[in-house]
């Protein structure tokens, strides 16, 4: 059985040999042949977003998705709501001794399946071993590069009183299957893995989209928190409208969990202005990642920074910022 060595990162021959028979086998594209330590590229536009994030996720496999699938959809989607259209990717590796190469490779083909389908290409990085019991097999970091081609550039201090808050689906489905596989829990949990940026580029070339997240770490609770904060706005919630679904409900009532702080990696929050909020929804509807979307709040003038969830009797509760993770190593 092969496995990753120290020598794999250590810059000779074996490294040389990983890049060529696995990243580029299964990665390459006209910017990787470059070759040297960055990548030159060709961009369309001037306004340009950058943007990064580490994956430190275990299990490495879990229903609806793997590391390597969570590390370049999680960047496109960080570039896609910030309105940017995501173009290229960097991919950061670093590997334990005695990771088995054809784990990795497996992961490698997951990676270069999600480039593919997000329409991005991965264009440069870098691989370091360390030693074993030094890590945990596999950490990777992504950054990515979009260019913003839209004059509609949603913000988190954008929502305005009256503004509706709209969500393209279930939440909490990858928070709930991460938490099934950890702790071994039967269920049908499965992780709602996938990138946003055809989805929210049907939407914001169309409609004034004020502020847009994607509620992954602290889930929904702190996404409309942080933007209640930057606006300076209240944001309530209509707890009948927030699409959960029953078995993540039942899995949060026994372990005691928050649902609202549970993550998500295929979901997006937008808040847009009330007269346009039908419409887009409809919009959102006819996308095959937003066929369960809602209207699910509004953002109020008051009390401002803060978040509530009013249920269908009238009573309310404040849904604070999560003081950490539900659950650690998420994402």
């Amino acid at each position: 059985m092969e496995i990753v060595t120290l020598a794999h990162g250590a810059g000779g021959r074996l490294t040389e040999r990983l890049i060529e028979n696995l990243f580029k086998k299964y990665l390459n594209n006209e910017y990787l042949q470059q070759g040297d330590d960055g990548a030159v590229l060709s961009l369309p536009g001037t306004k340009v977003v950058f943007s990064t994030d580490s994956f430190v996720v275990n299990p490495l496999f879990f229903p609806g998705g793997d590391i390597g699938k969570l590390a370049v959809y999680g960047t496109v989607n960080d570039l896609a709501v910030m309105g940017a259209e995501p173009l290229f990717l960097s991919l950061g590796l670093i590997l334990e001794e005695g990771l088995e190469l054809s784990e990795l490779e497996k992961i490698i083909q997951s990676i270069a399946q999600a480039a593919e389908k997000a329409g991005v290409k991965i264009v440069t990085g870098d691989t370091k071993v360390v030693e074993k019991g030094k890590g945990d097999k596999i950490y990777i970091n992504t950054a990515g590069l979009g260019i913003i081609n839209t004059p509609n550039n949603p913000s988190g201090k954008k929502a305005r009183p009256g503004d509706k808050i709209l969500v393209n689906g279930y939440l909490g489905d990858h928070g709930a299957a991460i938490l099934a596989v950890r702790e071994n829990i039967p269920g049908d949990f499965t992780s709602d893995c996938a990138p946003l940026n055809e989805l929210v580029k049907s939407i914001i070339h169309e409609y004034p989209v004020h502020a847009m997240r994607d509620p992954s770490r602290g889930g929904l609770a702190a996404t409309l928190n942080e933007i209640a904060k930057q606006s300076n706005v209240g944001i309530e919630l209509w707890e009948e409208k927030v699409p959960i679904r029953p078995q993540v409900k039942t899995l949060c009532g026994y372990l005691g969990l928050d649902v609202y702080a549970l993550a998500n990696e295929g979901k997006v929050i937008m808040i847009v202005p009330p007269e346009i909020a039908e419409k887009a929804l409809e919009k959102i509807k006819a996308h095959p990642l937003g066929k369960d979307a809602a209207i699910i709040g509004e953002v109020k003038e008051a009390p401002a920074g803060l978040v509530y969830v009013k249920n269908r009797i009238g009573g309310e509760r404040i849904i604070n910022m999560p003081l950490g993770e539900n659950l650690p190593r998420i994402c």
